[in-house]
C-alpha cells in the first residue's frame, strides 16, 4: 500500500469493482501521483464491466488514475459527493456515456 495514498478495492453488488481511495501521508501532488499509480497496480486490477472510485484526492492525481485504468474496464466512474452519485467520465461501453449517473 502506498505512502501517500491509499486504495482498497471491493465489488458492488453486481459485481462492478469499487475502489475507495483517500490521501496516505502528506506529500507534493507530484508524489502522490507516481504513488497512486503504484497503489493501484498493487491492486491487480484485472478489469471488466466497470469501476467506481470513490474518495478524496486533487485533480492531477484524479486524471493519473483515470488513465491508468481507462483501457481496462468498460467504465470509469467517479463518486460525486453533492449528488450521491458516480459520474461516469470515461466510457468504452455503449450503455455508459460520459456524464451518465450511476448508483453503487
Amino acid at each position: 500500500m502506498g505512502l501517500y495514498f491509499t486504495a482498497s478495492l471491493t465489488k458492488t453488488s453486481d459485481g462492478r469493482d469499487l475502489a475507495r481511495i483517500g490521501f496516505g501521508d502528506p506529500a507534493r501532488t507530484s508524489v502522490i501521483v507516481v504513488d497512486a499509480i503504484a497503489t493501484l497496480d498493487e491492486l491487480g486490477l484485472q478489469g471488466g464491466k466497470a469501476i467506481l472510485i470513490n474518495g478524496p484526492t486533487a485533480v492531477p492525481v484524479a486524471m493519473a488514475i483515470a488513465h491508468s485504468v481507462g483501457h481496462k474496464y468498460g467504465y470509469v466512474a467517479c463518486f460525486d459527493p453533492k449528488i450521491g452519485k458516480y459520474i461516469v467520465v470515461i466510457s468504452h461501453d455503449p450503455d455508459a456515456r460520459p456524464g451518465d449517473e450511476v448508483s453503487e
